[in-house]
């Protein structure tokens, strides 16, 4: 009725399930304070971060509160604090993006990670593309339903297009740019783009991730990377070549701007002109010393 968004629902069903199951009994018969220690338990234990542990929070408060309505009144719910620490994101030169993305051996999988990075996108916004959503003649991807239930529009560059009509003409699946490949031993015979062509389905994220662990144990970085750095770089770059922040802000599909301002930290460009300005300052407007004259 809520009408939340399916990996909410999701989420929002799975979390009173893992409680169940941590103290093996009915979540729905456990007391605040069992509750609570489950909190602590996912905090000092399992080392749950903010973000993560907001999402439980959510969860059992809508279980308890909304659903049953025993827990409308414990105190847990005020005396539960989760802050989110402000922490910068990783970001790649170009390039170390270059580096990674020659190490990728699979080329689906190279494919959907330089998709990322030419376009900014989430990893599932990548993975469930169709083939109509890539308007050749506009130089766009059309996002439908993102995060949010947003659609949005993506600027994508004619060479990243050229280099996915290519990788389409491998498999011409009728929906699915990237089809997904099941692992099963009794298709080890049918040729791959056979197989691509009548997947059901599209590309797992979890395969996209798994891919990307390879790829930057294989190039050398020495940076705790995933696959979502590749967005975070394409906002980076995209600044460091003089793109307004808010067109940046509405490429990514973010709520507010504020959300993307975290990028001017990050741009070693931006930074040295900084430094440029701020040295011209000092030379336009600093004091020269006085040399003291000698009275006579």
């Amino acid at each position: 009725m809520r009408d939340l968004r399916p990996r909410t629902r999701e989420a929002y069903v799975s979390y009173p399930v893992l409680l169940g199951r941590h103290y093996q009994a009915d979540p729905a018969t456990l007391s605040e304070e069992q509750v609570r220690d489950y909190f602590l338990f996912l905090r000092n234990e399992r080392r749950y971060a903010g973000s993560s542990l907001s999402l439980v929070l959510a969860a059992l408060r809508c279980f308890y509160c909304e659903h049953l309505g025993t827990g409308a009144r414990w105190k847990l719910w005020q005396e539960m604090r989760v802050r989110r620490p402000q922490t910068l994101p990783v970001v790649l030169s170009r390039e170390e993006v270059a580096q990674l993305l020659l190490a990728v051996r699979c080329d689906r999988f190279r494919t959907v990670l330089r998709l990322i990075y030419g376009c900014g996108l989430r990893i599932t916004e990548a993975v469930r593309l169709e083939v109509t959503d890539i308007d050749a003649t506009a130089w766009r991807v059309h996002l439908r339903e993102a995060k949010g239930g947003k659609d949005r529009y993506v600027p994508i560059a004619p060479a990243l297009v050229a280099t996915l009509r290519r990788f389409w003409r491998r498999h011409r699946h009728p929906r699915w740019l990237f089809p997904g490949l099941r692992n099963d031993w009794k298709l080890a015979k049918i040729p791959l783009p056979e197989r691509a062509r009548a997947a059901t389905g599209p590309m797992s994220a979890s395969a996209v991730q798994g891919a990307f662990r390879l790829a930057l144990a294989a190039s050398g970085l020495r940076k705790e990377a995933t696959p979502h750095t590749l967005r975070h770089s394409f906002a980076t770059h995209l600044l460091e070549e003089g793109v307004s922040i808010r067109l940046i802000s509405q490429y990514l599909g973010h709520a507010s701007l504020e959300t993307t301002l975290i990028y001017t930290h990050l741009t070693a460009v931006s930074e040295g002109r900084a430094l440029e300005a701020l040295q011209r300052l000092q030379e336009q407007t600093g004091l020269r010393p006085r040399v003291p004259t000698r009275r006579k």
